[in-house]
């Protein structure tokens, strides 16, 4: 009798708690001053110009016992964009690509990831851009994860870092200005970098 009160209170407590993966799934939330999303646009085929976005943000969880990530959430301003040129940039911002004004995030969403390595990852979620949501994959690579040497006295933030690369074709979005001539590339390759701190 007394073993199947223990039996019982032991499920108990199983449930009220979750289980052991769902209880060690620690969230993070991106640095925004260790994060990096940038992107590379072909220019009539002369050379790719090199931008990125001054303003993004994000989390997810992550279990290091079992490597499963899940609930991950990027959000970037659009109107950050910036590709070292100023008339450019505007020309980024407007209709005939960004168009901040009435779409002024462009955010990326994943439930969870498939490991493909000891320390690499295949993140398939959705791109919401220009009010469409499509498919993106990210091929993600867990590099470090660790105490934070540059942490105050009394604490040291424990940090992960990752490297993700992916790529989408902006006419998928409707964002086709200059793609039939060839003058601006379809196909945009994305670099991704940033370091996360457990919450």
């Amino acid at each position: 009798m007394r073993q199947l009160v223990l039996s019982t209170l032991a499920l108990c407590a199983a449930l009220l708690t979750g289980s052991p993966a769902m209880a060690q799934a620690a969230r993070y939330e991106l640095d925004p001053d260790h994060t990096t999303v940038a992107f590379l646009v072909d220019h009539i085929g002369y050379a790719k110009v090199l931008g990125m976005f001054r303003s993004a943000r994000g989390s997810y969880r992550f279990d290091e016992a079992t490597a499963t990530l899940s609930e991950v959430r990027i959000e970037v301003e659009t109107a950050s964009v910036f590709s070292n040129q100023r008339k450019r940039d505007e020309h980024l911002k407007g209709p005939d690509f960004l168009n901040s004004g009435e779409f002024p995030r462009m955010v990326f969403t994943a439930s969870g990831a498939r490991r493909t390595g000891d320390r690499t990852f295949e993140i398939a979620g959705q791109l919401e851009l220009l009010g469409k949501s499509l498919p993106l994959t990210l091929q993600a690579t867990w590099n470090k994860s660790a105490e934070s040497p540059l942490g105050g006295p009394l604490r040291k933030p424990y940090v992960m870092g990752v490297s993700a690369r992916g790529s989408f074709k902006r006419s998928a979005y409707g964002m086709n200005y200059a793609v039939s001539n060839g003058w601006v590339g379809d196909e945009v390759p994305l670099i991704i970098e940033f370091e996360a701190v457990r919450q």
